[in-house]
């Protein structure tokens, strides 16, 4: 038998029935990450598999997925989900588990990305972001992103209690080794309330990841957190933004399975696909965050990779969130930042 026809064969029995009659939801959070994505991933499955894939837009919020889950009427099939929310929802029953015998070797990929009901699509920061034209000088940390002074005019936080309280401490001087320990108790807490009262009048809260970097371009906001790959791009298209990496957060991205899919085979052969590494590379150059699957690093442009959160110089000052403090935590620490928010 010929090769090509034997490999064909091979995993047309791995992926199951695949049907060009049935279409898979996906849905992430949205701006240029979905655009990359359909770049990398939509658009070539649906051209290998005849699949068609109906895109949709989240804001990382669990309440409609439980709803699917609790209820039984899923309509959406994969999903991109944050580190906390993906061990949350594989406890509480909202994800289906995965076979990994499906989807690659586990050993191909970061350990970060590999877990019972999830599969790591890529690494992102978060980042100081500023536009050097409009400063007097670079800011060096969020000491500096604090210091209205020196810095006079509005700057952008994401609206919640993660990554905002991780940087009121970083800026009142608790080192990155610490920052979980020192959230962890009631004292830190207050104290990172009590430094975001420092420049509560002065902050911007963005809900969505374009939000910032429009608000930099309209002089809305003087700095901002933002997420790299975002920045980059924007860099690309003319931009000039800078970030500062110092004191950033990252984080993974993961695919998971809405509880209930009735597509879950054909849920796991699009996630297999996208995990490869071309598929991955494609995805890395059309928005800079890294790679999960180890073999895509080996791919990748050094000048794009010198951009990615994975590169050395990038992680020197970085912290990886917690994702299991934040399964602890954050219920509580959202409900006390949305208190404090709406005081």
């Amino acid at each position: 038998m010929n090769k090509k026809i034997a490999a064909v064969l091979i995993l047309g029995t791995l992926a199951g029935p695949l049907s060009a009659a049935e279409r898979l939801t996906v849905v992430s959070f949205g701006g240029n990450n979905r655009q990359a994505q359909e770049k990398a991933f939509y658009q070539p499955f649906t051209a290998q598999y005849a699949t068609p894939i109906t895109a949709d837009d989240y804001n990382g919020e669990m309440a409609k997925i439980k709803v699917m889950a609790d209820t039984g009427k899923t309509s959406w099939d994969v999903v991109e989900v944050e580190s906390p929310e993906l061990i949350r929802g594989c406890s509480e029953g909202l994800f289906e588990p995965l076979d990994w015998g499906r989807i690659g070797k586990k050993e191909d990929f970061i350990p970060a990305a590999v877990s019972d009901c999830g599969v790591g699509i890529f690494i992102w920061s978060t980042v100081l972001t500023f536009d050097p034209k409009k400063v007097a000088s670079a800011p060096q940390g969020w000491a500096d992103f604090w210091d209205v002074k020196k810095y006079p005019g509005k700057r952008g936080l994401r609206r919640g209690a993660k990554f905002t309280l991780e940087f009121a401490l970083i800026a009142d001087g608790v080192p990155l080794k610490d920052l979980y320990q020192e959230l962890g108790t009631e004292a830190g807490v207050q104290r990172a309330f009590k430094k975001l009262d420092q420049i509560k009048p002065n902050i911007q809260w963005w809900d969505s990841g374009a939000q910032p970097l429009q608000w930099l371009v309209s002089g809305d906001v003087v700095m901002t957190s933002a997420y790299n790959g975002r920045v980059t791009s924007a860099q690309d298209e003319g931009q000039s933004f800078a970030m500062q990496w110092n004191g950033s957060l990252y984080d993974l991205d993961h695919w998971a399975i809405v509880k209930g899919s009735p597509k879950k085979a054909l849920a796991e052969t699009f996630i297999a696909f996208a995990s490869e590494p071309v598929q991955q590379k494609h995805f890395v150059e059309a928005i800079p965050y890294g790679p999960s699957n180890r073999h895509a690093v080996e791919l990748v442009d050094r000048k794009v990779g010198d951009k990615l959160p994975t590169a050395p110089d990038n992680l020197k000052n970085a912290r990886a969130t917690d994702a299991e403090f934040w399964i602890d935590h954050g219920e509580d620490l959202e409900e006390r930042f949305n208190a404090w928010v709406n005081k």
